[in-house]
């Protein structure tokens, strides 16, 4: 299954992470992550989003065709979570 191919991308590329991921349509091509990690300390939102993309390589192309990315520091997950 390819949620749990993104999963393991991720917890394996971006360190102290929490990822949750999310079909968006059925179709296993869209797909909603949210990532928690504190790699993200320090970093800009579209840093964040780079270390993501950069994490998933060709797969954001040729296997996921839409990818809604909201990341979060393990702070700012406490405080709105």
């Amino acid at each position: 299954m390819i949620e749990n191919k993104i999963k393991d991308i991720l917890k394996n590329k971006i360190k102290d992470s929490k990822i949750f991921i999310q079909d968006m349509n059925g179709n296993q091509d869209h797909f909603s992550v949210i990532v928690i990690s504190s790699e993200f300390e320090n970093l800009s939102m579209i840093n964040q989003h780079k270390l993501i993309y950069n994490a998933l390589g060709d797969m954001v192309t040729k296997e996921i065709h839409a990818l809604q990315i909201k990341t979060f520091t393990w702070e700012k997950w406490k405080k709105e979570n």
